[in-house]
């Protein structure tokens, strides 16, 4: 069937149907973390946005190369490049070298998207495997004339660059806000322009993570790590450029600054944001205490959580607002969707128990419902409306379990076929509880049910009645038929 794929673009501020550069081939690149502490969820929201992206466009038929990059080169306090160094720091107070901080929590990173059950990029460079391509980047900035050294410290030049390039096209602020925004020059201070950045930053002798360059034995600036990377695995110009909507003012402007300094023409022909996380109405922080990481989300252990979450039911609670929409933690909106999620892979569980109808009888067109999915993700990925559409599926499949509809085996096959292209492949879905636990679980009901069937030859109604009452106050229902008793979960 014939896709008409949109993505709303950050850089024009609209839905542009999706043309990648090449046919059938997709490049795209998403800003990793930086992995000097625990992964936060305002990043686990956006790598879980962009692997429904990803598996959708995999789904679609166009093979993808995604890049996600880590970095770990140490970078320096706030946006102006000024500071202590953040690795620094923690390898003093721990006594570690920076890279065991490296790889302590790159680990810990992986771990947690497993849980999400996210596919993983296809190339995941580092910052410090890249110092050779970082430095050959602002050595073409330096020769096309946006940057100059200082003392050992190369930093771009952005007056000379707004002479000739819109400096505000991802986010269509005024220069002037921007210069207002930003500290006067200090006396002490090497910068020309208030609103230049550096690209190389001679360290100080105390600094550890350090590395020889044209200019001094420093380290790059945060900005140009990005370049340099996607450069290096997805050309001059790539399909998708991604992050979360805080890197948009600052990191993502910078990046196309020096891209088209260096390379002449825009990094990226769409650029795509996920938007920020709040906690009952205000903003996710960790000043505000309103913060907690992934492993405080499964375990409850908050005060402001009443209790845990499976990174399953996380996941779908999630998917249920599009990437592009706040996304509030309440205990309230995390109840629901774990009761949604758990409502959807009941019902899926009761497929493989449906008998299909003897004739060809169809009580549902299938195939509107398919083209109605496809249509929800082809608007800009539009997880919430896909959840919509499947949990019509959820009623459908309810019904005919119930013996209320009918279809036939034709029809049968089209619904799981539905729910494995688009729950487990493009949601990335799946069942929690699986293996020993599912099989002990299976036969308990079969023992279970075992007793009751045997209450009920002896005519014990009482007791038949009271284990029917009972698992169904614990999310289990019994359905009795000519095949026998069947179990689900409610």
């Amino acid at each position: 069937m014939q896709h008409n794929l949109t993505v709303y673009n950050t850089l024009t501020r609209t839905k542009e149907k999706f043309e990648p550069i090449h046919p059938n081939l997709v490049g795209m690149y998403v800003c990793g973390p930086t992995v000097y502490s625990d992964v936060h969820l305002g990043n686990c929201r956006t790598f879980v946005s962009f692997d429904l992206i990803y598996r959708y466009l995999l789904h679609l038929g166009y093979k993808v190369r995604y890049v996600r990059n880590i970095t770990d080169a140490g970078h320096l306090e706030g946006d102006n490049d000024e500071g202590e160094d953040k690795f620094a720091k923690k390898a003093k107070i721990e006594q570690l070298e920076p890279m065991e901080i490296v790889q302590k929590y790159t680990l810990g990173f992986h771990d947690v998207l497993r849980l999400f059950n996210t596919l993983p990029p296809s190339i995941e460079p580092t910052a410090t495997g890249h110092i050779s391509e970082q430095i050959e980047m602002v050595k073409q900035i330096m020769e096309n004339g946006y940057a100059y050294e200082v003392n050992g410290t190369v930093y771009f030049d952005v007056d000379k660059y707004i002479q000739e390039h819109n400096y505000t096209i991802l986010t269509n602020r005024k220069l002037e806000d921007l210069l207002n925004n930003t500290r006067e020059l200090g006396g002490q201070d090497e910068k020309r322009g208030r609103l230049d950045f550096a690209l190389w930053i001679k360290a100080k002798p105390e600094h550890i993570m350090r590395w020889p360059a044209p200019w001094s034995v420093g380290f790059p600036g945060w900005h140009i790590e990005c370049s340099a990377m996607s450069r290096k695995y997805l050309g001059d110009q790539f399909d998708i450029h991604g992050g979360g909507m805080d890197l948009a003012a600052t990191h993502h402007t910078n990046e196309i600054a020096q891209s088209e300094a260096c390379n002449h023409v825009q990094p990226a022909k769409y650029w795509m944001h996920t938007n920020m996380l709040t906690v009952n109405g205000a903003r996710m922080s960790k000043s505000a205490g309103n913060g907690f990481l992934p492993g405080e989300l499964f375990t409850g252990n908050h005060l402001l959580l009443k209790r845990g979450y499976s990174p399953m039911a996380v996941r779908f609670f999630m998917l249920q607002a599009h990437y592009r929409s706040t996304l509030d933690f309440s205990n309230e909106a995390l109840d629901a969707a774990d009761k949604g999620y758990k409502r959807l892979m009941a019902a899926i569980g009761l497929l493989d128990k449906i008998i299909p109808a003897s004739q060809n009888k169809i009580d549902v067109d299938i195939k509107t419902l398919r083209g109605r999915c496809y249509a929800a993700m082809d608007d800009d990925f539009n997880s919430p409306v896909l959840i919509a559409e499947l949990f019509e599926l959820v009623r459908l499949i309810n019904s005919v379990y119930d013996g209320n509809q009918q279809i036939d085996a034709t029809t049968l096959k089209m619904v799981k076929e539905l729910i494995q292209h688009f729950v487990f492949d493009v949601m990335g879905l799946k069942e929690e509880q699986g293996g020993t636990d599912s099989e002990q679980t299976e036969t308990l009901m079969d023992i279970i049910i075992d007793i009751r069937n045997e209450a009920k030859k002896n005519k014990d109604f009482t007791t038949s009645d009271r284990i029917r009452h009972e698992l169904s106050a614990i999310g289990i229902q019994l359905k009795d038929s000519k095949d026998g008793t069947l179990w689900n979960k409610i």
